[in-house]
């Protein structure tokens, strides 16, 4: 209950706060690259349910036919603006929204799509019993991932076979020893590396 308030308190806040923020981005959204504003992508949240995630669009329309994994800083499904609100996360804030509605937390791990969840085993499926968050341990350590990926010459085997399963490992530590603490902590730590 405690780490629900926190969730509604902080997300009503940062909305209201980032507010003018947001609307400022929809404008230079629409300027630059159109309609729609938003990209809202199937992923798999608490209970192995599926649940809509809100995010800025930052590829041109209908790229993710073209492949679910975003390989490096310039790939070039990505908008000119796509590519400043993926750099310093600002693509997540409308994530805030799917907080105060209850479909995620601040922190927790982070949700897949449908199609790499099912590759999970038995032991990995665990993390699915908590909220998924916007950021937790494995964004933290993997706030790379992109350019890992570009360096690959197999992206998605390198995502399912490397990336993943380490991921997935900081999930279950995160869901075995959590607290508003940790919480704090890993919020905080994230900012500090999105602003280096």
């Amino acid at each position: 209950m405690l780490k629900r308030l926190f969730d509604i308190v902080a997300s009503f806040t940062g909305i209201v706060f980032l507010s003018p923020i947001l609307l400022l981005i929809c404008a230079f959204q629409v300027i630059s690259s159109g309609f729609p504003i938003f990209y809202l992508q199937t992923r798999v949240g608490k209970n192995n349910m599926d649940f809509r995630l809100f995010k800025f669009r930052t590829m041109i329309i209908q790229s993710d036919k073209l492949g679910l994994l975003t390989v490096g800083g310039r790939d070039p499904r990505v908008t000119k603006l796509g590519y400043y609100l993926r750099k310093y996360k600002i693509d997540e804030l409308p994530q805030l929204f799917n907080v105060l509605f209850g479909t995620m937390s601040l922190v927790g791990p982070r949700p897949e799509v449908r199609k790499y969840v099912d590759l999970y085993n038995k032991e990995q499926l665990q993390v699915l019993n908590v909220k998924p968050g916007i950021t937790d341990y494995a964004s933290l350590q993997f706030i790379n991932e992109n350019d890992l990926l570009a360096q690959s010459s197999n992206p998605e085997k390198t995502y399912i076979e490397e990336i993943m399963p380490k991921k997935l490992e900081l999930n279950l530590k995160y869901i075995k020893d959590n607290s508003l603490a940790v919480d704090l902590s890993i919020i905080l730590k994230t900012i500090q590396k999105i602003i280096k």
